[in-house]
């Protein structure tokens, strides 16, 4: 559908006609209503991005507005009204009406006052559409992953989203627990305030709390202004402290009494400040045995981990890996404007058996690698790092839950045939080589199953 378009609902139909050439000789693409029922009907199939009105009709154009305002349909508004009839304008301006022009139209004013609107109204689809993008990125159902371990997680952390529960996620480095925290603050209430991060182990010790706090002018060598820290900015919204365990013990003492009182004083000021701040802590570390050894607090721990949530890592989610591979596979083709390269069948094997000591993160980067290395169309087993070439493939690759009561293995057989035959579109011979039999072994046990 084409952009620009405009309805314009008036019951002058000499007007209706004059609206339609001057403002398609200005580039819009003109619908034309008599009446404000009309045009209701007639925004559902066109779906105007600007609708411009007579208030004056049979059905008025301040019923249409209001009609509007109680729709999804979202087009930015224009009213036309009589000179006496002004006061009627600011009542439709009050409803949304984005502006007004009065009779006896000035064409070429019309035309300026439609092409403000419009371009204010393309800014507002490129902001909902940045919206959209965002809601598909960082909402839960855009995190790859079935298997139950995983599944469990997003459960839990949908349900926590929901609330202003301070959250502890645990899992090893490359797991996605950035990924995740970003997830739950997008799917709070608090997802329209801020999302502040900061990585309490890339930061000396010594700055950290200047960080987080904040500081007044002159309060050390080289504070020569006032700062906010993070958790002032995050005010409203929420702040995720990765590697939470890297926190010195006095850091972690002032960091308690944010959760304990919600306030903050600056580095070098006596001044307490209010803040209201959603917490997500993340670590790969063992809090509890640091507890043990004095290097966290235990009281800190039990404030953090109100809700806590262990992401598994990628060799205990190995069902995952042919999904996660298509989708990082895409994503880079896409980030690179690579087309026309396909990954082998033969690979899939090895990247199964692969450990994966970096996670999701290590995944995404050899797939990346292998893609801008490329110098063929195929990327086949020879592409793969040693370190994963070097792994044997096996028939144990892939971890299956069984259920308690019982499964069928004539069923399995079947239902991996089915799939792999999906995969590759039916292609016999890449369905066999990638279950590891002959291809008269895989058209044996088709005919088996009734698959031919």
């Amino acid at each position: 559908m084409s952009t620009n378009r405009i309805l314009v609902v008036d019951d002058d139909s000499s007007l209706r006609s004059v609206m339609k050439m001057q403002l398609e000789e200005a580039g819009y693409h003109v619908s034309l209503a008599s009446d404000g029922a009309e045009a209701y009907e007639k925004l559902r199939d066109i779906r105007p991005q600007l609708v411009i009105t007579d208030l004056k009709m049979p059905t008025s154009g301040l019923d249409l507005l209001r009609r509007i305002a109680d729709e999804d349909i979202q087009p930015t508004l224009i009213i036309i009204t009589a000179f006496g009839t002004v006061e009627t304008a600011v009542e439709a301006m009050k409803l949304g009406a984005y502006d007004y022009v009065t009779k006896p139209l000035d064409f070429e004013e019309l035309v300026l006052v439609v092409h403000r609107a419009m371009e204010r109204q393309n800014l507002l689809e490129e902001v909902r559409n940045l919206r959209s993008a965002l809601d598909q990125r960082y909402g839960f159902e855009g995190i790859i992953g079935r298997a139950k371990s995983f599944l469990r997680v997003l459960d839990q952390a949908a349900r926590v989203a929901q609330h202003d529960s301070t959250v502890l996620i645990h899992g090893e480095t490359g797991t996605g627990k950035e990924l995740l925290a970003r997830a739950i603050h997008h799917n709070s209430r608090r997802k329209a305030k801020s999302f502040i991060t900061i990585n309490c182990g890339a930061i000396p010790k010594d700055l950290i709390e200047a960080e987080l706090f904040g500081y007044t002018r002159g309060s050390f060598t080289g504070a020569h202004t006032t700062r906010a820290g993070k958790i002032e900015a995050a005010d409203g919204g929420t702040l995720f402290l990765d590697e939470i365990g890297e926190l010195s013990l006095d850091a972690q003492v002032k960091l308690l009494r944010v959760l304990q009182q919600g306030e903050i004083s600056k580095i070098g000021s006596s001044e307490t400040i209010r803040v209201n701040v959603r917490v997500i802590a993340a670590t790969h570390r063992n809090l509890q045995a640091m507890i043990e050894d004095g290097t966290f607090r235990e009281d800190l721990y039990y404030r953090l981990a109100v809700v806590p949530l262990h992401l598994p890592a990628l060799r205990e989610r190995k069902e995952d890996i042919p999904e996660l591979v298509e989708h990082l596979f895409q994503k880079a083709k896409e980030r690179h404007g690579i087309t026309g390269v396909q990954l082998a069948p033969s690979i899939m094997p090895y990247l199964a058996a692969y450990r994966w000591p970096g996670n999701v993160r290590e995944l995404e980067n050899v797939i990346e690698r292998l893609l801008v290395l490329s110098s063929h169309k195929s990327i086949g087993e020879e592409d793969l790092p040693e370190e994963i070439r070097r792994v044997q493939p096996n028939a144990s690759s892939f971890r299956i839950d069984l259920p308690d009561e019982g499964i069928s293995l004539e069923g399995v057989e079947r239902e991996l045939i089915v799939r792999a035959l999906e995969r590759f579109n039916g292609n016999q011979t890449h369905a066999a080589k990638y279950l590891d039999i002959s291809r008269r072994t895989l058209i044996y046990r088709m005919e088996k199953y009734g698959l031919l």
